[in-house]
């Protein structure tokens, strides 16, 4: 099996690549929602960022990636606790999928045959400590979101069916990805969403061609590719994990945080959801870049990915979301 495309060999898409960035610096930013055509590097992006980051410690054949013996739950029946390390896991949902699929449901196998009422694990299991990728997240049933919208705001997975009753974490860094012109997605899955960006295809022959060259680069020299990037992922990952400590040091003025509070009254934002995002994400960006404290800066580059989705449609304004989160952020922010 190929290792993902080098995450700095991408080409552009820099909104999404730093949104990316800043859910692996502060996972409780709540994921990220990509809007886009097809064919532009989203689940590519995804990948390529788990693979650069540090592997995960978990305990060897734990079905929801525990880092502990002690975490492992019960139903698992492993014998032994060997921690190991691994890659982290990004697991894909896919459009159709049973709700028994994700969440996990009673092993027939095992009933039939032993006659034992053994619990066997979904999606939600391997995607714990991880990434859970939905693609045309616009079109996932209702049903699928309901779970997804308890399971995010709990961070555990709870199965009470067939005799069962098991629960287990599920926390993980939600990211989807969908055409707006396919689909509306429902509003309570919106805002869950932490972060949310637009990617387009190029639109400059240079781009596209560079594109090429390194997809076709990394398809038939696939080695001499990677010894090319690594370097420059390594450099991200370095990046990465010196953020995640500067987050804890950063200080945070009053001024700034005055800052995002009228920002999101100007802009009309519902509820508390969207201050706190974009704090958070101010604050991943400070700490990205190795800032020492919060300033208004930071609020002004990350508003529009923090608040786009979140404000209601006007429909007198044919700009787009993001272009109302620039012009009031230059008007109240200048």
């Amino acid at each position: 099996m190929k290792t993902p495309f080098p995450f700095s060999a991408i080409v552009g898409q820099d909104e999404m690549k730093l949104a990316l960035i800043l859910t692996a610096i502060d996972p409780a930013l709540g994921g990220v929602l990509v809007f886009g055509d097809r064919g532009t590097g989203k689940s590519t992006a995804v990948r390529a960022l788990a693979a650069l980051l540090p592997p995960i410690r978990q305990v060897k054949g734990c079905p929801v990636n525990s880092a502990r013996a002690e975490e492992v739950p019960d139903w698992a029946g492993l014998e032994t606790a060997e921690v190991v390390e691994a890659q982290t896991p990004v697991v894909d949902l896919p459009l159709g999928v049973t709700e028994d699929r994700v969440t996990g449901a009673l092993d027939i196998e095992r009933a039939l045959t032993r006659g034992e009422k053994a619990f066997q694990p979904g999606l939600l299991a391997r995607a714990n400590r991880g990434y859970l990728y939905i693609d045309e997240v616009n079109l996932l049933e209702d049903h699928i979101v309901d779970l997804l919208l308890d399971v995010a705001a709990s961070g555990e997975n709870v199965v009470e069916r067939e005799g069962l009753s098991v629960r287990h974490p599920a926390r993980f860094v939600l990211v989807g990805s969908g055409n707006p012109e396919e689909g509306e997605l429902r509003p309570q899955l919106l805002d869950r969403f932490g972060l949310s960006v637009e990617v387009a295809s190029p639109g400059d022959v240079e781009t596209r061609v560079e594109v090429l060259k390194r997809r076709d680069a990394y398809d038939r020299d696939h080695t001499a590719f990677m010894l090319r990037w690594q370097a420059e992922d390594a450099a991200i990952r370095d990046r990465i994990l010196k953020g995640r400590v500067q987050l804890a040091e950063l200080e945070t003025p009053a001024e700034t945080l005055s800052d995002v509070a009228t920002l999101c009254l100007a802009l009309g934002a519902d509820g508390l959801r969207g201050e706190l995002t974009l704090l958070r994400a101010a604050r991943a960006y400070a700490a990205w870049r190795d800032d020492t404290a919060l300033t208004r800066k930071h609020v002004r580059d990350v508003a529009a990915m923090a608040l786009r989705h979140r404000l209601r449609r006007d429909p007198l304004d044919e700009a787009g979301s993001g272009a109302r989160v620039s012009r009031t952020v230059e008007e109240v922010l200048a």
